[in-house]
């Protein structure tokens, strides 16, 4: 019989043995039956070329089943209230701990969402507020700009011992919104000019909005309503004409012996346009409304979005909209200043929050910052502020990206944290392209070797200087270093900025070169978006290709999303003499039994949602009879299935050649993108896959200055350089282009160099260089100045 002593030995050999995560026959997305073994408690970094496989092997695989498996603890009740999720493809995963992602998924741009909102700091100030606040107003929902102040009154029945009884009662809640806005800041309105040209008749024209012509059947319903006379100019209406115009309320007439319903412009518009999401218009439509609609601060709250009665109740003569205003550097300085030990637990919380901000590198923030204008960068490390200070151990934490919109000097920074959740004895998997961060890593897995179809095959395992050594494409990489151009481009004019004030711009004034490649350039929250989206967007000619996430169902793909598949189908319906609407999978040719989805979906309640292919289209989408005909020898299948370089060659010469599907294709293929399939849900895109279709797609612009927000997102270290030789041909054809961007790089390769700071928040704001990148490096004034003098090897 074994000692007590000898048994515990044993127990905890055991249970210090399992001290690796292991994946095994794993086939999410484009992996190829990956079979790995990553240690716990260390640091892990994915590496490989975007597309490769390393969101579907860290996020879609090990993330997915831990926080499935979690789920799966609850009762089936609680479940029913939480997103079913699938279990992954894969055949064993072992190891597992609680994991916690961290990704760089924009926030939700709700208007009523901010940073404070969204981090529970300004739930923590409300509290501090109605204990401390003076006068005292009410419970922390006074202060609160999402909830509204209501009361009422009246009788109510009751039923106590058999006995039925009524009486009065009555309630009040007292909310913080402002009633004006709604909590919102500001107020929305419409430009009337916009509408319609008052110097016409309807007959002759007057409407400018998308669809209202005065042929169609709108025209028709406003000819024949009888409120007002089609011949009258606008500006001649009576003030009930043009009300009737404008702001009737929904009323049943006939027209043309046909009872229809007429309803003034501005409901009408407000219920078809202005119920969508702008990024699902279509860009004539998205232009009207951005044209149409003006925001202004709301005058009843000054944009503060709180009540009278919230604003008046203050703590040493400063009330809560100003401290959310504050940034938070200093609103951490005003918290440590408050002696207050009747509140102490709830001063130090917070008091440790707003340290974490400062601390990540987000101090240049306010609390009131909507949510929906963070960069990516910025929203991730917000989602991190939480996990900062956690007691948790053993945790794995999953990062995407975490260097996103960072400065080179601001990603030692994120590195230290990020050795610092490791060293708390959590296991940190970090999804990463830039150099400096892979250094850091204990063990290094390197996806590939190419993307899409050409990758989803484990090319490295081990450590940095066995990757250097590996001859894969991200190790023959890892030490590229950029260098300054020989001769830069002469600009041919400039854009004039004088003034600007934007967000903490200090009145700056600047004349952003134009006919070269222009880069601007600081630490994160410096100024530059402000700066170049506050006064150079929207001007003619200037086309913008931004961080904000393409929207797609799994029903679209970058055929339809790019435009391609309009001129395809043209192509195959005249070829073959029928409908284009046969070709597409989500109108007339879509299989009956699938309606197009290639899939027949079934819902398990609290369990994952069942996929089977469909069997009498067999995953292919459309019917039958739609497959018979052919383009080129394809059928309409054959042709989404095929990837954008096969398409291109398909389409760009011989029986099939269609040179509007062919310009579209070459677009895809010159942001390096050859490898997708045209037919593939973009729900399965990455983030860098998805910024350069949304790059191809605006490339189609008739603009003549392009703006790029950190075009570097998601890119391999091989990739970048085909990115500089995609701008390079853009300013070469006569375009100008203006890149905000951190990478160096992009930088060394700049014409020119705007460079904005000297810090963040208020301490940023200002033009602290312009010249080439040549003189940046020899003046060294400037931080991005150290950072580029020393890439460069200067």
């Amino acid at each position: 019989m074994p000692t007590k002593a000898e048994t515990k030995s044993v127990a905890r050999t055991a249970a210090d043995s399992h001290d690796l995560i292991r994946v095994y026959g794993a086939r999410e997305n484009n992996l190829r039956d990956v079979s790995i073994e990553i240690p716990k408690r260390r640091l892990t970094v994915f590496t490989g070329v975007s597309g490769s496989g390393k969101s579907s092997l860290v996020f879609s695989t090990i993330a997915a089943e831990s926080q499935r498996m979690i789920n799966e603890t609850y009762s089936a009740f609680i479940q029913g209230f939480m997103a079913t999720m699938a279990r992954p493809d894969v055949d064993v995963l072992e190891g597992l701990t609680t994991a916690i992602i961290v990704d760089q998924e924009r926030m939700g741009s709700n208007p009523r969402s901010t940073v404070g909102t969204a981090t529970d700091a300004n739930a923590m100030l409300r509290i501090l507020f109605s204990r401390l606040g003076d006068p005292h107003i009410g419970s922390p929902q006074a202060y609160s700009f999402n909830v509204a102040s209501i009361s009422g009154a009246g009788a109510v029945t009751l039923e106590r011992g058999g006995t039925t009884t009524k009486e009065r009662r009555s309630f009040s809640i007292t909310g913080g919104m402002c009633p004006r806005c709604e909590g919102r800041g500001s107020v929305s309105d419409f430009d009337l000019t916009a509408l319609y040209d008052d110097s016409l008749s309807l007959n002759e024209g007057a409407l400018t909005i998308p669809g209202y012509s005065m042929d169609g059947w709108y025209g028709r319903i406003f000819r024949g309503c009888g409120f007002f006379d089609p011949d009258k100019p606008i500006a001649k209406f009576n003030k009930r004409e043009l009300n009737a115009l404008l702001y009737k309320e929904p009323t049943r007439i006939k027209v043309e012996g046909v009872n229809v319903t007429y309803e003034g412009l501005i409901p009408k518009i407000q219920k078809s346009m202005l119920s969508k999401d702008r990024e699902a218009m279509q860009p004539h439509v998205r232009a009207f409304v951005d044209r149409a609609i003006t925001f202004a601060t709301c005058p009843e709250c000054d944009g503060t979005r709180l009540s009278e009665g919230a604003r008046s109740s203050k703590i040493k003569g400063v009330n809560i909209a100003d401290v959310c205003a504050m940034q938070i550097n200093d609103l951490a300085e005003w918290v440590r200043d408050l002696d207050e030990p009747s509140v102490a637990p709830l001063l130090t919380t917070l008091g440790e929050t707003l340290d974490s901000f400062v601390e990540i590198g987000l101090g240049y923030l306010s609390l009131n910052r909507p949510a929906g204008t963070l960069s990516g960068g910025e929203a991730q490390r917000t989602k991190m502020i939480r996990h900062l200070g956690s007691a948790l151990t053993d945790v794995t934490y999953v990062f995407d990206e975490p260097t996103i919109g960072l400065h080179p000097h601001d990603i030692q920074r994120m590195n230290n944290l990020l050795l610092r959740l490791r060293d708390k004895g959590n296991t940190v998997l970090v999804v990463e392209h830039k150099p400096e961060t892979i250094e850091i890593g204990d063990h290094v897995v390197d996806l590939g070797p190419g993307a899409g179809a050409a990758g989803g095959t484990v090319c490295f395992e081990g450590t940095v200087d066995g990757l250097r050594a590996g001859g894969t494409l991200t190790g023959k990489h890892l030490d590229d270093r950029a260098s300054l151009k020989e001769s830069v481009r002469e600009p041919t004019g400039a854009l004039e900025i004088r003034g600007a004030r934007q967000n903490n711009l200090q009145g700056v004034d600047v004349d952003v070169p134009t006919g070269v490649l222009t880069v601007i350039t600081g630490v994160a929250g410096s100024g530059k978006s402000s700066l170049i989206d506050g006064n150079l967007t929207g001007r003619e000619g200037v086309v913008v290709v931004d961080q904000t996430a393409i929207k797609g169902s799994r029903r679209s793909n970058p055929a339809t999303y790019t435009g391609l598949l309009d001129p395809i189908r043209k192509a195959f319906a005249k070829a073959n003499g029928v409908k284009p609407a046969l070709f597409s999978a989500n109108s007339e040719g879509a299989c009956q039994t699938c309606n197009g989805a290639g899939v027949v979906y079934t819902e398990l309640g609290v369990m994952e949602t069942v996929a089977n292919t469909c069997e009498v289209c067999e995953g292919k989408r459309f019917q039958a009879s739609v497959l018979e005909y052919t383009f080129g020898g394809r059928d309409i299948s054959e042709v989404l299935a095929m990837s954008v370089d096969e398409a291109a060659e398909l389409f760009g010469e011989g029986e099939a050649r269609t040179p509007a599907a062919h310009k579209i294709l070459q677009r895809m293929a010159d942001v390096g993108l050859g490898y997708l399939t045209l037919g593939q849900p973009l729900t399965t895109l990455s983030g860098g896959e998805r910024q350069r279709l949304k790059l191809a797609t605006q490339m189609a612009g008739k603009g003549d200055i392009y703006i790029l927000d950190e075009p570097t997102t998601g890119l391999h270290l091989a990739d970048v350089e085909q990115l500089l030789a995609l701008l390079d041909r853009l300013v070469d054809s006569g375009k100008s282009v203006i890149v905000i961007e951190h990478h160096q790089a992009v930088m060394a390769h700049a014409d020119r160099i705007i460079d904005l700071g000297p810090g963040a928040g208020h301490d940023g704001g200002r033009i602290v260089f312009e010249g080439t990148p040549a003189e940046l490096v020899a003046t060294r004034g400037t931080l991005t100045g150290e950072h580029l003098a020393t890439y460069v090897g200067a």
